[in-house]
């Protein structure tokens, strides 16, 4: 198949910056929609995949699954999308569409293997995929986005995971008006389940360990600031909600706050990979038939549904935009958490 190369910015090693590089991106199938990359979100994925912390990263590795940009060519059986729309890609860009998973819209949770937008397989190429660090890319057309027209461009961009990531258990588990919804942890993922959560009419607490947080939740939309560190605090709130979104994306005790979920309420972890210590303690969960549960992102429909949601309600990120030639030092500032709350990477300078 043919390609044609661009810039991009990756890493040759688990121990490598990254660094300015050539990729291969493929010339489009019929079905295929190039995109010239605007902005691209800066998730704890794309910096745990480059080090390979959870193993199997395959070298050089570019990341990026939050992007934003513009049509420049269509194939020509693409209806969705037209030359000059933005468009948007997030974590997938392939999946079976056979299984019934992909027959149920969740792609997510293909059985064959969903392809990532970078570190997967390209089916058409027969190497790993590259990510949104790079100047385009060519991305078969159902599993590319339309951006509503009066969201912030930048903005929007960590929609494509931070935003889904915490949207689908607040769908999955129906939340709206008159549901108690919990967030534990204020980062990326943390200040969209606030924002998405308050846009579907629920009461918002955030669980933090900081009082510093307060003030900050409040500005996102939250009700109340539960201080999970001060046990008077947490009795008060005790068997109180519905829904908890864990966000934290370390190992920490979840048997706390199980203790302030309702008669049949979930907490999800979204956040966390491994492992739970200490072990959860089932007697809460069998007596008053409480859940811990896990989800990641979502399929490419109810990644629509999410972006169609928040050009209604005008719901985007807090975002601090960065040179992609700053992304070493981005990541990090964001092992120090110093960041409100998503860096953004303005793919012109890649240009420079």
């Amino acid at each position: 198949m043919e390609t044609f190369k661009v810039k991009a910015f990756g890493a040759e090693s688990s121990k490598a910056d990254l660094k300015e590089m050539q990729i291969d991106r493929r010339t489009i199938t019929p079905k295929d929609i190039e995109i010239e990359i605007l902005y691209c979100g800066v998730c704890h994925s794309d910096l745990h995949t480059v080090r390979n912390d959870w193993g199997g990263t395959l070298y050089p590795a570019v990341p990026g699954h939050e992007i934003v940009g513009k049509v420049v060519r269509v194939g020509e059986h693409v209806t969705k999308l037209k030359v000059g729309d933005f468009a948007a890609v997030g974590c997938l860009v392939d999946s079976c569409r056979e299984c019934e998973s992909c027959k149920q819209d969740l792609e997510q949770y293909c059985l064959n293997g969903f392809i990532g937008t970078y570190n997967g397989n390209d089916k058409h190429l027969h190497k790993q995929t590259f990510g949104g660090y790079s100047e385009k890319v060519v991305v078969d057309e159902h599993f590319v986005l339309k951006v509503p027209k009066n969201l912030d461009l930048a903005a929007a961009a960590p929609l494509l995971c931070a935003g889904i990531t915490t949207w689908s258990p607040l769908r999955h588990w129906k939340v709206g008006k008159g549901s108690k919804v919990a967030v534990i942890g204020l980062g990326g993922l943390g200040h969209m389940a606030i924002k998405l959560a308050k846009g579907l009419g629920a009461e918002v607490t955030l669980f933090s360990r900081s009082p510093s947080k307060i003030q900050d939740a409040k500005d996102l939309g939250a009700d109340d600031v539960v201080i999970s560190t001060d046990s008077e605090h947490m009795k008060s709130v005790k068997g109180k909600f519905d829904l908890i979104i864990d966000t934290v994306p370390y190992v920490h005790d979840v048997n706390p706050y199980v203790s302030t979920l309702s008669i049949n309420g979930t907490l999800v972890l979204v956040g966390y990979l491994g492992d739970l210590t200490p072990m959860l303690n089932s007697v809460p969960m069998i007596m008053e038939r409480k859940s811990v549960a896990g989800s990641v992102i979502g399929g490419i429909a109810e990644t629509q549904e999410l972006l169609d949601f928040c050009g209604e309600h005008n719901i985007v990120s807090e975002i601090e935009i960065i040179k992609m030639q700053d992304i070493n030092k981005a990541y990090e500032r964001m092992l120090k958490s110093d960041v409100r709350y998503r860096f953004v990477i303005d793919m012109a300078s890649l240009k420079n």
